[in-house]
Formats: C-alpha cells, structure tokens, sequence
C-alpha cells in the first residue's frame, strides 16, 4: 500500500526521493509529498493529491535544497485524499512518514490536544510528529523522543523521521509493516522495500519485527524491540531499477497477460527436473506425515489456493482446508502439530496473511508459503519457501503473479502426492511432461485476444455480469468477477453454475452477460443444462471453451471464446488468460486506470 522512501547524503535528494516514490506507484496510492532539511537547517514540505507528476509540478515551481529528506506516497485510510493529510506530517522540527493504522490513535490525539498540540490533518499518523515533538519539548534528545514515541504506539507501522534540529539522521521503526535500510557509498537510505532503493544500493539490511534504526550516511545501527543494539546482516537485494517499462503495450496489465508463458515456464522450471520427470518439492515439507493442509490467503491469491485444494485432493489425497486470511486469523481455528499451513502472498507483506502464517506457527503447525518476493516478510518467517518466478507485477489487478502461483501450486500438489505414494513413478513423469506444456499453451489462448476485444465491446456498457463454472471452474469464477470489479468498476459475482437455480438466477433478464468457464469435462453436460436455462432467460452467455465444448455447446451460446485442447490438470491456468483479457479489455475501452485502478493498491500491508 502506501510507500516509504528517505535519503541521508550529500547531494540534493529532492528529485531523487520522487524517483524513488516512483519505483513505489505499483503499490497505489492517492497523493504524494517530500520533506528536506534544508541547507539553511529549516525542515520544507512539498504535498499534493492524485499522481506524482502533481508533486513533481509542484517541487518545479517550489523547489527545495537538501541532503536529508523523507517522502511518501499514501493510500487513504484515516481521512480523504486531500493535500492536508498527505505525509509527511510535521510538528515543530520533527517530520513523519508513516504506513500502517495505529489503533490508539484517537487517545494519543485528545492527549495531545490537551497539552496544546494543534493537528492539521484528520489522520491516524499526525499523532506520531506530535508525540516526538512533545518528548523533544519536555528535554529528551531525538533518540530518546523517537524511542518513546514508538513505545506509546498500537497497531501497525513502518515510520521514518527527521529533525531539523539534529540533523545527518533518519529514525526508522518497524512493527507489522515492512520496512529496509539501504546502505550506500556516503548515503544511507530507508524504504518500504528493496526495489524503492533499486538503482542507488543493493546493500539493504531488512529490519526484523519490533526494530528501531538510526540511519547516517556511514551506515545504520539497529535496534531491537527491547532497545538492544543488534547485528542485523547485510543482505544483497535482487531488485533492479528500471524494470518498470511497458514497452510496445498500452498499460502493464497487458504487457504482464502476455508475460504469462515466460513467467510460468520460469516458475516450473524450479520445480520439474524436466530430464528426469520428477517434481522437486522433496524438500520443502514432508508431505507423508501431513494430515491435513490449511491453505490461506487473500484476494487473487485466495483463488489460486481454493483451485489448488482440488489439485491437492485429487492427486495427494491430502485433506484441504482454504480460508480467506482476514477471516482465518479472527476465528480462533484449530490448528495442530500434524498439519501443514500454505500461505500465498504475491508480495509476501499480505499483513493478514502474514498473521496467519504467524498463528500457525503459534500452533505448533508446520508453514509452507508461496511467495514472489524472496526477502519478504512472510518468505523470511515462513519454515519454508516455495518461490514464484512471475519477476515484478506492476499492474495492481494480479495476472501473472496469479498463473505463477497456480504454477508452484500444480508442482506442490503432484510432488505431495508423489510423496504420500498416491502417485507411482509412471504417474509422476506423466504429469511432469503435462504441466511442461503449460507455457505452450498459455500462449495458444493468448491468440484469442482480437475475439475476447471484439466480444469486450458489447459489455462495456452492462451494468452486471455474471460469471459461473463447475468444479475447479468455480474459483476461476470468482476470479473473473474480482477482475472486472478491480479494473472495470462493473459489478460482477461469481457462482458454481450448479447454484444458480438457488438465487442467482433471479438476476437474469433480457442481455444479462454471463461469462461460462467451461472446457470440455465429465462435468460439461451440467454445464451447458445452466447455460439453457440462463439462455432461456434472456442471458448473452459467452462460453470459454475448447472445440469438444463448442461442438457439444452448438449455438446456445452468444458468443464463445476458444481456448486451446488441454490436459485437465493444466486447464485453469490456460483458462485464466481469456478470464483476465475479457476484464482487461472491457477496461480500457471504458478509460479507467487500468494499471492503478481507485481504492486500490497492489500490496496490503495493514488491515
């Protein structure tokens, strides 16, 4: 969500806090701004609402001078989108960049208001320059004020400030929200994560749950969250600057639907030892003493877990149990020694996600997370990691990441069932050769897109759409709607077709789209009984299918997509590329911010 950047060096750093704040927009926000100390020791903001390119405009007209500086760009959480609440927030000498919700907020606000502190903001994180300052006020150095400030906290964080009065200094302060320390050639730096340094230092130091930091421009001294100095190490990012380029698309959403092949042959490739036919995952759990495996996550990467219950199920024999993560951690689930938690996060910050993982381990249970992000928070807590090769998803809709995730997941799945002996050494090399043919085939849908344009030209203009699929179709449904929702702003549901007689069906009426995921299956002839039936009701159904599904199907459909003969085990990943160009064109031709669509970012790291 919002992000974080601070330089502490000798050369300007206006514009380069911007290009930092820049390599952050993936994460979505609603409005921006920069603080710097001044060569003349005074402490100047620059805030605006909407994109960067406003504070841009605004430091070219108003520039400021300086070798220290904070900035960030927010997502609206406490108050609207306006100037007024935009970071960083200031009191006195003392500036503040904070991302997270602190939850006692409004008590430390009355108490400071008493004491005579005058807000400017309606935010949760004003209440943080107020606390430093009044610790400042009441004889205590920045250390100490800044330390006592973060102990009075409640919620989640990840906090940078400067004083004007001390100057040669960053305070950082982590707690539930990712935070790193950058180490570079007489400049120090902090971000939200590596890739917001990326082009400036690859030395970072990722600070753990509950560290405070002092960043100079020699370098940082940490410390823990009982006030001890602590080591932490010096790790080498592998995050690049410049990767952000969309090349011959319109947006990154389209440039990453057509990265898909690349991305999930990446992805397999960790995971199949293609002259063998094995499936490497041996070693990340040990799935013959696993009696049950609770998958959770959220949002896109919920799909993916709820698609893989049915991989896991059908070719381990391995009980599943999938859970949406804000709910999981609520609930007081019962969790034991002998089951297996996965956790699917594309950043690997997912806060709720991240809680899961932790209650899990609270538990006793062993953890499995599929990240995409190898020094994320969750990757470095999780007992073990199976990564994603998606590279950096930029668009905020997940599309590759997605195809990435179910990717690993197929790879868990076969190799779990492999290992429980539900799968022979004749099976296994079967399924290895099958999955590799997953990127082939993912770019045979892709050809379907001059189709899926022409047919997103007469839903631009529906008010609902309605997506249905049987089986493992059922979550690839849900995802559909979620993508049209995120990017389209057109509401969408989906259902398991076989429900629509319980409710959903009441819905339709003359041009009601309905979107059919429904490849030739055992369960197919169902399928098509729900299609009749919307059919019969007035519905333009517009049926994803191969061609043994056209040809059973005839005309009942309005319009039918083709997707390429699949094995069955590989279908939803094939089948999720028209899902994601349906929604993805559907949007563009309507004008919205495909890549960085409203009330959205791409990383959610509070609640």
């Amino acid at each position: 969500m919002c992000g974080i950047v601070g330089i502490v060096g000798a050369n300007q750093v206006a514009t380069r806090l911007v290009d930092g704040l820049r390599r952050l927009e993936y994460r979505g926000y609603d409005s921006a701004g920069v603080a710097v100390l001044t060569e003349t020791g005074d402490l100047k903001r620059r805030r605006a609402r909407g994109k960067i390119a406003e504070l841009e405009a605004r430091l070219a007209a108003d520039p400021l001078d300086g070798g220290v500086g904070i900035a960030h760009t927010r997502w609206a959480t406490h108050g609207a989108p306006t100037e007024d609440n935009a970071h960083p927030h200031a009191s006195g000498p003392v500036a503040i960049v904070h991302n997270g919700i602190i939850e006692n907020y409004q008590i430390l606000r009355d108490e400071l208001l008493a004491a005579g502190f005058i807000f400017q903001s309606q935010t949760d994180s004003e209440v943080i320059a107020h606390l430093i300052a009044s610790g400042i006020k009441s004889g205590l150095n920045m250390d100490e004020a800044f330390s006592a400030a973060v102990e009075r906290l409640r919620g989640a964080y990840a906090l940078a400030a400067v004083n004007a009065e001390e100057p040669g200094r960053i305070w950082a302060a982590r707690a539930g929200s990712p935070l790193v320390v950058g180490i570079g050639d007489g400049e120090g730096f902090v971000g939200s994560d590596s890739l917001a340094l990326a082009g400036w230092t690859n030395r970072v130091i990722y600070l753990e749950e509950g560290d405070r930091a002092v960043v100079t421009s020699q370098g940082a001294r940490v410390f823990d969250s009982d006030g001890r100095e602590v080591v932490r190490p010096v790790q080498i990012s592998r995050a690049v600057a410049g990767f952000a380029d969309k090349g011959e698309y319109r947006h990154f959403m389209e440039k990453e639907i057509h990265e898909q092949p690349d991305a999930v042959a990446r992805t397999l490739a960790r995971y199949v030892d293609i002259d063998a036919g094995r499936f490497r995952t041996d070693a990340l759990l040990d799935w013959a003493n696993v009696d049950r495996l609770v998958a959770t996550a959220c949002g896109t990467a919920y799909y993916a877990t709820a698609v893989a219950k049915f991989w896991f199920e059908r070719q381990a024999r391995l009980a599943v149990e999938i859970d949406v993560a804000s709910e999981f951690r609520y609930r007081d689930p019962v969790i034991s020694k002998r089951d297996a938690a996965l956790l699917v996060s594309q950043s690997g910050e997912t806060a709720d996600t991240l809680a899961a993982l932790r209650y899990c381990r609270q538990m006793g249970s062993r953890t499995l997370a599929v990240v995409n992000v190898a020094e994320s928070s969750i990757a470095r807590e999780a007992d073990a990691v199976a990564m994603t090769e998606a590279g950096p998803e930029i668009g905020v809709a997940s599309t590759k990441a997605f195809t990435a995730q179910l990717a690993a997941l197929v790879c868990l799945a076969v190799g779990a069932g492999r290992a429980r002996g539900v799968l022979d050494e004749r099976a296994e090399r079967e399924l290895a050769r099958v999955v590799l043919e997953t990127p082939r085939l993912i770019n045979m849908a892709l050809a379907a897109e001059p189709e899926i344009e022409r047919i997103a030209h007469r839903l631009t203009a529906a008010r609902d759409v309605l997506y249905v699929g049987r089986g493992v179709f059922h979550p690839l449904a849900l995802e559909g709607a979620l993508k049209l929702k995120e990017i389209s702003y057109i509401h969408a549901e989906g259902y398991a077709a076989g429900e629509l007689k319980h409710g959903p069906i009441a819905l339709i009426e003359e041009g009601t789209p309905v979107v059919v995921t429904a490849p030739y299956d055992g369960l197919f002839s169902k399928t098509l009984s729900n299609i009749q039936e919307v059919s019969a009701r007035g519905a333009e159904v517009i049926l994803i299918t191969d061609s043994r599904g056209a040809e059973e199907a005839d005309n009942t459909a309005a319009q039918t997509v083709m997707m390429p003969e699949c094995p069955e085990i590989v279908r939803p990943l094939v089948a999720a590329v028209p899902v994601q160009m349906l929604a993805y064109h559907i949007a563009a031709l309507k004008g919205t911010d495909v890549d960085q669509p409203r009330n959205l970012a791409k990383s959610v790291t509070v609640e």
